[in-house]
């Protein structure tokens, strides 16, 4: 049985979680993910810090969507390097 979720799935949840659709398994995998996953925690942080800043929490048709949220990850991926 898989445990785990992968970082493609992390962002996923991530969107979910700040708008309010995560169920209680889905969080559970969130926490545990990000538990070992320094990318996806920051991911998570400056996905949050955005979404303050452009005052929309919890507003699913101002938020950024998986394509926007994916260039993000890859783009710090690519800063690390």
């Amino acid at each position: 049985m898989k445990t785990g979720i992968t970082c493609k799935q992390a962002v996923d949840y991530i969107s979910k979680k700040e708008e309010g659709r995560l169920s209680a398994t889905m969080r559970f995998q969130l926490w545990k993910h990000l538990a070992i996953c320094s990318l996806c925690r920051l991911f998570s942080a400056q996905n949050k810090t955005m979404i303050n800043a452009m005052g929309h929490e919890h507003d699913s048709t101002e938020s950024l969507s998986i394509q926007e949220k994916e260039k993000i990850v890859h783009s710090v991926l690519e800063a690390d390097q």
